[in-house]
């Protein structure tokens, strides 16, 4: 479900290409973000999940699956080991 809320952000607001995440093992670089574009993404994380995201740029040499999976881990550990609702991370908090 986060994976999903991650593509959904990143496509609408980051105006990353669908297409692109039908690639298995897409690598994060690989999406055309820019480094600003990488931690407005994480910034949507942190603020919905109350936590910052330690080098958000060991990110870009990760696959996609890998990041969500290193992000899901950390919420995990920020909340007792449970994932909270995520259903309001595809709202845009607003500029920074």
């Amino acid at each position: 479900m986060l994976a999903q809320l991650i593509k959904h952000y990143l496509i609408t607001s980051a105006k990353v290409d669908p297409a692109k995440f039908d690639q298995p093992d897409i690598k994060v670089a690989d999406l055309g973000l820019d480094s600003l574009g990488l931690i407005e993404m994480l910034f949507e994380v942190e603020d919905k999940f109350g936590f910052q995201i330690a080098d958000p740029m060991r990110y870009q040499s990760m696959t996609f699956d890998a990041m969500v999976a290193d992000i899901e881990s950390q919420v995990r550990a920020h909340h007792n080991g449970e994932l909270p609702d995520i259903a309001a991370f595809d709202s845009p908090a607003g500029a920074r």
